[in-house]
């Protein structure tokens, strides 16, 4: 299922304090940008036990329960931990990778709020979540009959909303102000290959390592760790920013002109790492219309063309991939691209003293 309209994890609550509390609702989001941690702080803020059920993990005995005999006649006992005295929340994780006889136990459950005799306590709210099929995840087709049992949700990953998170929560200093520069590598689109790839979730399993290992984590071991949870190319740029940091590198002086891009050829990637930087920078502060810039974004504009023949001074390759079309098939702005290609004969020029 592709989105039409998202929600933000800031957004979410709001949302489902207003839909689940009357009908199912479904999120929909690609692996490790916390479905499950934000359905159970729901359930925490309304006073409810979150009671997960993993949809890969049943069979629809484990719903519907087995029967007992009672006053001489069959009745199907559902399983303890659904059947609840006091209201809860039921979250039903991974549903629509579930087996199909699987979904179909869940129907009455979802849409009546009963199975068999049992009926849930006024009060309870109930939750399904799961990847979509181009996550590159386990999904089955869900049967139109469940589709239209649910309100249909599709959560997105926020660097805003995760750093105003991060920072509460004992995230690392590092990674917080590594994304703080960096948001845009906060998620990355799972890989056809079994690798490791950037989300909320694996950024999080990458500050608790870092904090485990402590202050004397050397350089190899942050390569090591960084590589065993992010997406390749976003684990060599935070290798390249820690040695940025480490020899007080810093973009800022660089546009203001207090320091030079790194020109030793042992510094290759973090001038890569600086470059990306600086695109990033363009990407997001230059409008799509020139007549839109604000005076900063004009002058940032200017020095941007001097810094452009700087870097291509050190590597023209590089240079070439600060105004080449991004990753994300993201490009700098028109009229940024002409201005440059009009003015760099001139700034070589003044570059060279001729």
């Amino acid at each position: 299922m592709q989105p039409v309209r998202t929600v933000t994890p800031a957004a979410l609550p709001e949302v489902l304090l207003t839909v689940a509390v009357v009908r199912p609702v479904f999120l929909w989001g690609a692996p490790g940008i916390g479905k499950s941690s934000m359905v159970r702080q729901f359930a925490a803020s309304l006073g409810l036990e979150c009671v997960s059920l993993l949809g890969t993990q049943l069979a629809p005995e484990d719903l519907i329960g087995v029967p007992q005999i009672i006053d001489g006649r069959s009745r199907f006992c559902p399983p303890e931990q659904i059947a609840r005295d006091r209201p809860y929340c039921l979250f039903l994780d991974e549903l629509n990778a579930a087996s199909p006889d699987v979904q179909k136990a869940f129907y009455s459950l979802i849409l009546d709020r009963r199975i068999g005799s049992y009926e849930l306590p006024a009060g309870s709210v109930v939750i399904g979540a799961g990847n979509r099929a181009t996550d590159q995840a386990l999904a089955r087709p869900m049967a139109s009959a469940l589709v239209n049992r649910l309100v249909h949700i599709h959560l997105i990953a926020s660097p805003t909303d995760w750093l105003a998170w991060a920072v509460t929560n004992g995230i690392h200093p590092w990674v917080v102000e590594y994304l703080t520069q960096r948001p845009d590598h906060l998620w990355t689109a799972p890989p056809k290959t079994e690798e490791p790839f950037s989300t909320p979730r694996s950024w999080h399993m990458f500050s608790d390592v870092l904090t485990s290992c402590g202050d004397g984590i050397t350089e190899d071991n942050i390569a090591l760790m960084a590589y065993a949870t992010l997406t390749k190319s976003h684990a060599a740029a935070f290798c390249a920013y820690r040695k940025a940091a480490r020899h007080a590198f810093d973009f800022e002086a660089i546009v203001k002109g207090d320091a030079r891009w790194p020109a030793d050829p042992s510094d290759r990637d973090l001038l890569f790492f600086l470059a990306e930087t600086f695109r990033a920078r363009l990407v997001k502060e230059l409008p799509a219309e020139k007549r839109f810039a604000s005076p900063a974004a004009t002058r940032f504009a200017f020095r941007a063309k001097s810094l452009l023949v700087e870097l291509a001074e050190i590597s023209l390759e590089i240079a070439q991939l600060v105004i080449a079309e991004g990753e994300d098939g993201g490009a700098l702005p028109a009229w940024f691209m002409v201005e440059a290609a009009r003015d760099m004969p001139r700034l070589v020029a003044v570059r060279s003293g001729t």
